[in-house]
């Protein structure tokens, strides 16, 4: 893991500019796929796991 994936916003980032997560929640479906929020929570359980 290089350093600049231990940051999570930074990887979340990449996966939006990817087209793979959308920019904003929606709120209206609580478990999106695409949700920021939750790609954010999976990044940093993710590196908490490989650390």
């Amino acid at each position: 893991m290089s350093k600049k994936d231990a940051d999570p916003k930074a990887v979340v980032r990449k996966l939006v500019k990817t087209g793979k997560v959308k920019k904003k929640c929606c709120r209206s479906k609580p478990r999106c796929k695409r949700c920021p929020v939750i790609a954010l929570q999976k990044a940093k359980a993710d590196i908490r796991k490989a650390a």
